[in-house]
């Protein structure tokens, strides 16, 4: 919880030192969400899926991987968590901070909290060597080609709850669909996205429980549609609908040994609803019927 905060306050000192060029502006911005130089903030939570995917191991007296992994996101059971102000960074949650740099162009920087766990029960292909000793409570010894295994949580566990966090920069068209009054607007947001991924990985093998071990593991590409619904030009609901591109060439899975690590690549898919704000930096008058010149 303490480190998620901390890192929603550094996405916000990074987000402030991006766009304060703009900020000193003399222009002056009409009341439309698409219009140059509007600025908005949102946050939100999400569901994720994942590929099936291969996840290499390499430490003292072993290097093997496992192919054809599935996993699942961990969404939290309790709906207080959601709203409770002290947890609300505990759920798999969306933040993001844009500025509109051209009429229908926005650049944005933001944090997808998603959360990576391995599932228990299929089977799955080892491949590589384990020295002997190493692991003798699963009796993995030896070297292996492709052999068939199924992995149980007390002995073999790795996972991403703390976070598999995609941290990118993002480029969006935003399209005005509807314009039913000066109260209400439907907007199409398409966007292109890319950044890096933060780990915060659990790793139980060997005998061995390592838990929250931080690395700045790789990095990630994605592509994004949003529908959003907007409010007195001030206020937005948007369900958006993610697909990416993650490759992970050295996640840390001990926290004392810099030679332990996995590596994986895999595909997800998203989809998070989220609530916004919408700020116009010196806007043409004080009313919000301002023609979109």
């Amino acid at each position: 919880m303490d480190k998620n905060n901390c890192e929603m306050k550094t996405l916000i000192f990074i987000s402030f030192l991006i766009f304060l060029p703009f900020l000193g502006a003399s222009q002056k911005t009409s009341k439309d969400s698409q219009a140059k130089r509007a600025m908005f903030v949102y946050w939100g939570y999400n569901r994720s899926f994942y590929t099936d995917s291969k996840i290499s191991f390499f430490g003292p007296g072993y290097d093997f991987s496992l192919a054809g992994v599935q996993a699942t996101d961990r969404p939290s059971p309790d709906f207080i968590t959601y709203v409770d102000p002290s947890t609300l960074t505990v759920p798999q949650f969306n933040a993001r901070i844009g500025f509109n740099f051209k009429k229908k162009w926005a650049l944005s920087f933001g944090y997808d909290h998603m959360k990576y766990v391995i599932v228990h029960g299929p089977t799955y292909l080892l491949s590589g060597r384990i020295n002997p000793l190493i692991d003798p409570i699963s009796n993995w010894s030896g070297d292996y080609n492709a052999e068939p295994v199924t992995t149980d949580e007390s002995t073999f566990h790795y996972e991403n709850t703390n976070g598999m966090n995609y941290i990118r920069a993002e480029i969006s068209h935003i399209d005005k669909l509807v314009r039913a009054s000066n109260a209400f607007a439907i907007y199409s947001v398409s966007s292109l996205g890319a950044g890096l991924v933060l780990n915060y990985n659990d790793f139980t093998f060997a005998g061995e429980k390592s838990m929250t071990t931080l690395s700045m593991s790789g990095v990630g590409a994605s592509a994004h549609l949003g529908l959003r619904l907007e409010f007195f030009r001030h206020f937005f609901l948007q369900a958006n609908n993610s697909v990416g591109f993650l490759y992970q060439h050295r996640v840390k899975t001990r926290g004392n040994d810099p030679y332990a690590y996995a590596r994986q690549s895999l595909g997800y898919f998203q989809s998070d609803i989220v609530l916004g704000g919408i700020f116009y930096l010196r806007p043409k008058d004080n009313c919000n019927t301002c023609p979109n010149w």
